[in-house]
């Protein structure tokens, strides 16, 4: 007597349950991308091959139109020059060895970065001026 299987094993694979996989990622990533807002200034800093190790607690940003940007907590505040000083002195009260980053574009007068870097003098801050890297060497 012949015993015959009836249920057959089929060796394809349905690619609908991958495809459904793939575009939710899709979406997700897509509506996940638009929430994010970039906090930078698109700024041309000055070239240089040094690097610091310092970890600055906020940046000081000074753009070619001369306008001032402190960033607090990951978001760039507009302030005028009169308004860094005491902001600083508020934000940073109680913290010791203060690293800040100065982003200073290139056409920006040295004038106006002396300016900041007598702020940090006077209240006894570090002052890191950030460059880009240079490729040249």
């Amino acid at each position: 007597m012949a015993l015959r299987r009836r249920n057959k094993v089929n060796a394809g694979f349905s690619m609908s349950s991958m495809t459904d996989i793939v575009f939710l990622l899709l979406i997700f990533f897509m509506v996940t991308s638009t929430l994010i807002s970039p906090n930078a200034l698109k700024m041309l800093l000055p070239k240089s091959n040094n690097q610091t190790n310092a970890k600055p607690l906020t940046t000081i940003s000074i753009t070619k139109d001369l306008k001032y940007y402190v960033n607090n907590n990951g978001r760039l505040v507009k302030v005028n020059f009169s308004e860094i000083e005491p902001y600083l002195q508020e934000t940073l009260q109680g913290k010791k060895d203060i690293y800040i980053s100065l982003h200073a574009e290139k056409s920006v007068p040295i004038e106006q970065v002396v300016r900041v870097m007598n702020i940090a003098k006077r209240n006894h801050y570090k002052m890191i001026l950030a460059t880009s890297p240079d490729e040249n060497r």
